[in-house]
């Protein structure tokens, strides 16, 4: 019996040891609680995900921002979600089969906007509200390199996630200063991924490699014991993602700190 409970304090000591974030931040040291998922947009409409226009459309409101990057063909950095092309452009083929010259060429939703470059992005808006930049990862760093040496020369506050660790680490280990965050979710429940790796990520069991200064989690799935853990054992802040009316938001708002979502306006305000 005394050898099963040592072991069971061992393998609990262990798995609290993989989970310890990292301590740049705390609750009260996020920028804003609110961030309008790939800028406050419409697809149907004139301001579709992802660009200048939504952009505009969050910075009018103060809302922070949530947008992806990712390279093209020619190493530009643009700001985009998908890998592939045929759901925002219709077009087949993935990003980085063409150039960024290319690439406007191709309409964004329907509408006059093209995917944007990120320093582009980064001029227009200009510090107004807070960045939260999702880095897009296939393989090698040079997505990070890239769009680090654009964010090194932005006077606005930023932070920058990822689903992939290796992310992370590049930043750990190439900017430290940078606020960085590791997206997660279900991925059994919710994707139908069931290998071992999926299972490591949902339970942010690689935190003590990575040091997240915060985790951004599906609000779906806000109940994770890690990610409740990371929270109140560690004070490490939370967002959820994407949540997509009030109800939700009402729903979820126990389980976060701070919020990215879409498809509505947070009642409270984006300073609450």
């Amino acid at each position: 019996m005394e050898k099963k409970v040592i072991l069971l304090l061992w393998i609990t000591a262990g798995y609290l040891g993989a989970l310890m974030p990292g301590r740049k931040m705390g609750r009260k040291a996020l920028p804003v609680k609110y961030f309008a998922h790939r800028g406050l947009y419409n697809n149907s409409g004139s301001a579709p995900e992802n660009t200048m226009a939504a952009f505009d459309r969050a910075v009018k409101a103060g809302y922070g921002i949530e947008l992806d990057v990712q390279l093209t063909k020619d190493e530009e950095v643009v700001v985009t979600h998908d890998f592939h092309l045929r759901r925002n452009c219709g077009i087949e083929g993935e990003v980085d089969q063409f150039t960024y010259e290319e690439l406007q060429r191709f309409p964004v939703f329907h509408s006059k906007e093209r995917i944007p470059l990120l320093e582009d992005v980064l001029k227009r808006i200009d510090g107004k509200v807070p960045l939260l930049v999702e880095l897009k990862y296939k393989e090698g760093s040079r997505i990070c390199e890239k769009a680090s040496q654009l964010l090194d020369l932005y006077k606005g506050t930023y932070m920058i996630e990822s689903f992939h660790p290796q992310v992370l680490l590049w930043y750990k280990q190439h900017r430290p200063q940078v606020a960085r965050g590791q997206l997660s979710m279900n991925y059994q429940k919710n994707k139908g991924w069931f290998k071992p790796q999926y299972a490591i990520m949902r339970g942010l069991l690689l935190n003590f490699l990575t040091r997240p200064d915060f985790i951004a989690y599906d609000c779906r799935n806000g109940y994770s014991l890690s990610l409740q853990i990371c929270r109140h054992l560690y004070g490490c802040p939370a967002y959820g993602w994407t949540v997509k009316n009030k109800s939700q938001l009402r729903k979820v708002k126990k389980y976060f700190d701070g919020f990215i979502f879409e498809g509505f306006r947070p009642a409270s305000g984006p300073g609450d």
